[in-house]
């Protein structure tokens, strides 16, 4: 089809585009990590109930996905995207106004929701315009771009707490939306012609679901490519606590720790990027896996030694896994069901978030005061990793 992919630098522009939009998430997450203690502090809150704003927020995400992938898939991408990200940009709004934990909960659970239409339909766009293999590609490539916002988001949110205190970095997440609805506005154009959705009614399109509930090869690269997804999740959640509070480290030093797990997702996802077309999507996901579960057993003993760049190592290659897997997985899945790559995506990254929540609410629960319910938990969710790997494998042979 004709897109703006025509061109080689208008093709740079349109992934650029992409990946900044996949990156709705993470961004929304990691510019107020450094923020946590302060926030727990502004608003007389828990350290528990601070956490739990990101476990609402990974809620608000997952939900809003499932309905923003079908819907796309019977009315198109660009209107149902622009209504995702007006939402997101209200919530952040009601964010950055907040006077009670419960306030900024909600807000949170409703920024997610909106937020959720850019991450997932982006993905959806990718497999509109090309085919299966060159879209894993695009999607490694797309997933560098997106490496870049938790790479200086820690940074730039402890330079706005320092400077304007923890509303500083909301106000920052409302200015990300106000711009991206813009240049969305402006620059995306429709992707799913009408003659490929016209006949497909809105009960099929959530249909579509069920069939890849049904599939264990659908559910097997779910649950690897959304296993490591919670298991970055439970560091994110855990580990503000952990280094700032326990290990003493600061928010700047924090930030910079964190800036450098994403340059690990940047590296992975760029070597995917080369490596996809010749090794080809299956395998790449199975060193994602492998190497995961390594780092995840590196930090559970480094945890229980005590031996802080042992720890600080093993989370760096749990980390730097989770975009490779997340490309290839989605992919692949987006190529088995490709008249429903909509709501693939849209399951795809529901469950991230959903798995993502569950591993966020294990770690808040469990918070003793120690880096152990983080170890436990990333181990836990990298052994399901593996396995949902070679249920996939064996399923597709």
């Amino acid at each position: 089809m004709t897109t703006p992919t025509t061109e080689p630098a208008r093709e740079g522009r349109f992934i650029l585009l992409l990946g900044a939009l996949v990156a709705f998430g993470p961004l929304a997450i990691d510019l107020y990590l450094p923020a946590l203690p302060a926030i727990a502090a502004g608003l007389s809150a828990s350290a528990e109930a601070v956490q739990s704003s990101i476990t609402v927020f990974l809620a608000g995400f997952a939900v809003g996905m499932l309905f923003y992938g079908p819907i796309s898939d019977r009315y198109g991408r660009r209107t149902v995207m622009l209504t995702g990200i007006a939402l997101f940009a209200l919530a952040s709004l009601a964010c950055l106004l907040s006077t009670a934990i419960e306030q900024l909960i909600l807000a949170r659970f409703v920024q997610a929701l909106g937020g959720g239409a850019a991450s997932v339909l982006a993905r959806a766009v990718v497999r509109d315009v090309y085919a299966p293999s060159e879209a894993i590609r695009k999607l490694s490539l797309m997933a560098t771009v997106t490496a870049i916002a938790p790479l200086l988001a820690p940074l730039l949110g402890s330079a706005l707490l320092a400077g304007f205190g923890w509303r500083g970095t909301f106000a920052a997440v409302l200015a990300w939306g106000l711009l991206s609805l813009a240049v969305v506005w402006r620059l995306l154009p429709e992707t799913l012609p009408a003659e490929r959705r016209g006949e497909l009614s809105l009960a099929a399109a959530f249909a579509a679901y069920g069939r890849l509930a049904l599939d264990p090869v659908a559910i097997g690269l779910l649950l690897a490519g959304g296993m490591s997804f919670a298991a970055m999740f439970a560091y994110i959640t855990a580990s503000p606590f952990y280094f700032i509070a326990l290990q003493k480290l600061s928010p700047t030093a924090y930030g910079a720790l964190f800036a450098a797990n994403a340059l690990g997702i940047f590296a992975a996802n760029y070597a995917n990027s080369r490596l996809v077309k010749s090794r080809g999507a299956a395998a790449m996901a199975g060193v994602g896996c492998a190497s995961g579960f390594t780092g995840a057993l590196l930090l559970w003993v480094a945890i229980a030694g005590d031996a802080l760049p042992a720890v600080i190592a093993g989370l760096f290659v749990v980390v730097s896994m989770t975009g490779l897997l997340g490309a290839n997985c989605v992919g692949l899945l987006m190529a088995r069901y490709p008249q429903n790559a909509g709501a693939a995506a849209a399951l795809f990254g529901s469950s991230q978030f959903g798995f993502g929540m569950w591993a966020s609410a294990a770690v808040s629960y469990t918070h003793d005061g120690s880096g152990r319910p983080m170890a436990w938990v990333i181990v836990a969710t990298m052994t399901l990793s593996v396995l949902g790997y070679l249920l996939y494998r064996r399923a597709a042979r």
